[in-house]
């Protein structure tokens, strides 16, 4: 089990837990203000962007190149960046912040 806390565009905290799929599943099967997921997870567009905070950053494994690639097309993007649909789901992201850009 892994609890994820989304922390809104308006500031809210919204924490949530699963066992298993990617966090923007989790986001949006849960109706966190922000996340879009409108290409279902396949990373072909920015509508999960979030940011991770630095002392966070060593739960994930690093960004692939398509989602780096990904990024670079949204004006918001910066070192923090990430796409949630590129985000596992397992024990050692446990304690997760994701800041949704929106």
């Amino acid at each position: 089990m892994a609890k994820i806390t989304f922390i809104t565009p308006t500031k809210d905290s919204i924490t949530l837990e699963a066992t298993s799929g990617t966090a923007m599943e989790l986001a949006v099967n849960n109706g966190v203000p922000g996340i879009g997921g409108d290409c279902g997870g396949v990373c072909s567009c920015a509508t999960c962007h979030v940011y991770v905070p630095t002392e966070h950053a060593a739960k994930l494994t690093a960004a692939s190149e398509i989602e780096k690639d990904m990024l670079e097309l949204d004006d918001n993007a910066n070192e923090r960046s990430r796409l949630c649909c590129q985000i596992d789901i397992n024990p050692e992201v446990d304690g997760l912040v994701l800041e949704v850009v929106g």
